[in-house]
């Protein structure tokens, strides 16, 4: 084997590993929704978010002292706050608040948009050039996802929607900006110091929050907390930059096509919610889609 051949080999193995990563992230996220219900069953939505933040910063920092992990440089620290602010704070609270009136259905229209937005940021801020195959599967991918979500909602704009348009932006950025930092960090510190960064806000909130909204913590939302709050918030987006980090922004963005109808699935299996028949062609069509990207 050649020098080239070796080299083209490692490169096929860290995409592939790279994909698997930000596949099992796509399929660790396509619980929040369905958790993020059950938290609330118990919890008002701004305990929710800060509670997540409290436990998601606990274990962060428990894992980077563990690892010895040092201080990012001060030039990631800019970074570090977009995501913060994006994926940390943004993102669940404006999903969190849309929730209290919108379906999981309904919401699942924000995610099925994050790929393409996504990708669009990090091209604007890194300057990346995808071919036009690339952004037609992508807005295919994204059109085909969108209109299933509406037509199981009604389509029609509500302050949800205001929600969760908002938190399509905050979380594009955030997502893209920690795909950037994991090529310095590993995914696990990107995400890690984001969360213990956070943390003080997040205690302060808890405190706030609990004090002021009624409680009553039964199994089924503290097994929702507990999901947002160890995995959500920090297992699933450690796999999703170390995935990132492999195989791109743009190509990891895509694989989340698939999470609005892996999210109504669990929404019939967990919450109780029914499927029209379109559901299975939704899925060939994005799957369609993912797989043309992936190949772009």
């Amino acid at each position: 084997m050649t020098a080239q051949d070796s080299a083209t080999a490692r490169t096929s193995i860290a995409v592939s590993g790279g994909t698997l990563l930000a596949g099992l992230a796509v399929l660790m996220f396509s619980m929040t929704f369905p958790a993020t219900v059950w938290a609330l069953d118990g919890l008002g939505p701004w305990s929710v978010v800060t509670c997540r933040m409290v436990l998601a910063g606990l274990v962060a920092g428990g894992c980077l002292l563990a690892g010895r992990a040092r201080l990012p440089a001060r030039r990631l620290w800019g970074g570090l706050l977009v995501v913060s602010l994006g994926c940390i704070v943004g993102f669940p609270l404006l999903t969190t608040l849309a929730l209290r009136t919108s379906s999981t259905s309904h919401a699942a229209v924000v995610v099925g948009l994050l790929p393409a937005t996504t990708a669009a940021y990090s091209a604007l801020r890194t300057g990346t050039r995808h071919s036009p195959a690339f952004w037609a599967a992508a807005l295919a991918g994204a059109a085909v996802v969108i209109g299933f979500a509406v037509a199981q909602s009604g389509g029609r704009p509500t302050l949800g929607d205001l929600y969760l348009f908002a938190a399509l932006v905050v979380c594009a950025a955030g997502y893209a900006e920690g795909g950037l930092l994991a090529r310095t960090l590993p995914g696990w510190q990107v995400i890690g110091w984001a969360l213990v960064f956070s943390l003080p806000a997040g205690l302060a909130g808890a405190v706030w929050a609990l004090g002021t909204e009624p409680v009553h913590l039964g199994a089924k939302a503290l097994a929702g907390l507990l999901w947002l709050g160890a995995v959500s918030q920090f297992a699933s987006m450690w796999l999703w930059y170390r995935g990132m980090a492999a195989i791109g922004v743009g190509r990891a963005s895509q694989l989340q096509l698939a999470q609005p109808l892996l999210t109504l699935v669990w929404s019939v299996a967990l919450l109780g919610e029914r499927l029209t028949p379109a559901a299975p062609l939704a899925a060939v069509a994005v799957l369609v889609c993912i797989a043309v990207t992936q190949r772009r």
